[in-house]
């Protein structure tokens, strides 16, 4: 299990690789009548140097291995946003990175993780495929695989981003957090958990690809299918089950995961493109969705925070969804 000195030792390790994002008081309209007593407080993840929070958790992972390690390369397998990750840390740390990627990744983010560096391969859109792929490649060539949210050092890293909000907002009472493959759920709910146990720590995931959701109520792993989760915008929730190192902690430190629409994550999307640090991917907006349409589902409390944990979106996207 990840320990708040992992957390703390990745700190060190981030600082001054990563922008230490601080948080945005979010301007709420009133709803109806009746004004929002809530604060929201968002965390630009979108401001990191490759547009989201993986790079923490990369670099944390790469920067922990030994110069033998690295010697041989690095591999993952992404959607996106942890490719960009790792190819940013290797090629910060001096390894080779290779990044198995869906062919339907959007092209913003396969042309800005090749623009880092980085050997792309192609695969079909199941995450188990490319898992799969990654691991093969590196059994053949000896690249030192980075997952992408099942692994302790990973954890640690995205942990950091729950240090950061409490140092920020100590009075803080809820922290939305988007949850894929559960990397950034798990290391924020452990940081905050083990720094102070009565905040709550709620998970959102779209309901197109709720198997976070699933898994928690079963109390066990369930597993979608590749077809099911393809269905969401969300391209950077798409994975097929969360890890199982980071269930664990989830179990211990997350008190609830909601879903919500693909239309809510449209509408989110467009409330945070008002403000250029705000401007989120699909997979950005579903903590902002959660708090502005899921109000009765989450903890009655005046101090939140969501975070944005990516902005790579493709700007006629949100133009389409302007004119909609």
């Amino acid at each position: 299990m990840v320990t708040l000195n992992d957390i703390f030792e990745a700190q060190d390790r981030l600082r001054g690789v990563t922008v230490r994002t601080g948080l945005i008081q979010a301007s709420l309209a009133e709803d109806g009548a009746r004004p929002d007593s809530r604060k929201l407080y968002l965390k630009p993840e979108n401001l990191q140097p490759i547009g989201a929070f993986k790079l923490r958790g990369a670099y944390n992972k790469i920067a922990s291995l030994s110069p033998e390690e690295r010697s041989r390369g690095v591999i993952t397998y992404s959607s996106g946003n942890h490719g960009q990750g790792v190819a940013y840390a290797a090629r910060a740390l001096g390894a080779k990175a290779v990044i198995v990627m869906p062919g339907n990744a959007p092209a913003i983010k396969r042309e800005a993780t090749a623009s880092l560096g980085a050997e792309i391969v192609l695969v079909g859109p199941g995450s188990l495929e490319r898992q799969v792929r990654a691991e093969e490649l590196s059994a053949q060539y000896g690249y030192v695989i980075v997952p992408p949210f099942n692994d302790e050092k990973i954890v640690a890293g995205q942990g950091t981003m729950g240090l950061e909000i409490l140092e920020d907002l100590p009075e803080v009472e809820t922290v939305l957090v988007p949850v894929g493959g559960g990397g950034m759920l798990s290391g924020v709910a452990t940081a905050i958990k083990l720094s102070n146990p009565t905040v709550k720590v709620i998970g959102v995931e779209p309901e197109l690809a709720a198997d976070a959701q699933a898994s928690l109520r079963a109390g066990k792993i369930v597993q979608s299918s590749a077809e099911t989760v393809s269905r969401t915008i969300a391209d950077g929730l798409r994975t097929q089950s969360i890890g199982t190192i980071n269930f664990e902690h989830i179990r211990l430190y997350v008190d609830d995961i909601l879903t919500v629409s693909e239309d809510e994550i449209r509408e989110a999307m467009l409330w945070l493109a008002t403000n250029p640090k705000t401007v989120a991917e699909p997979s950005g907006a579903v903590a902002v969705a959660g708090f502005l349409f899921h109000e009765d589902q989450l903890p009655k409390t005046t101090m939140n925070v969501a975070i944005i944990s990516g902005g790579n979106v493709d700007p006629k996207i949100l133009q389409e969804m302007k004119h909609m």
